[in-house]
């Protein structure tokens, strides 16, 4: 008897078993990369699942946040440059 696999949608929770138009993520400390939904992508150990676009890009900018820090500065802050005569 075949098991059924389970996948569940790392930002909202959503669970399952048919994944047809969900999304993959691999990623590391300096590389993303983002499938359209394959099982071997899905079962690699590395891998994040998402039910959906807006999902995967809530993960992606979750992903660039960690890896831009410390953050630029703020440039409000900053005296605003004369204009040259």
């Amino acid at each position: 008897m075949a098991s059924i696999q389970e996948y569940r949608c790392e930002v909202c929770g959503t669970v399952s078993t048919s994944p047809i138009h969900w999304y993959v993520i691999q990623c590391g400390e300096s590389q993303l990369t983002v499938f359209r939904w394959n099982t071997t992508a899905a079962n690699a150990p590395e891998a994040r699942h998402f039910c959906g676009e807006a999902d995967a890009q809530i993960y992606i900018s979750r992903w660039f946040d960690s890896i831009c820090s410390p953050s630029k500065p703020s440039f409000s802050t900053m005296p605003t440059p004369r204009n040259p005569a």
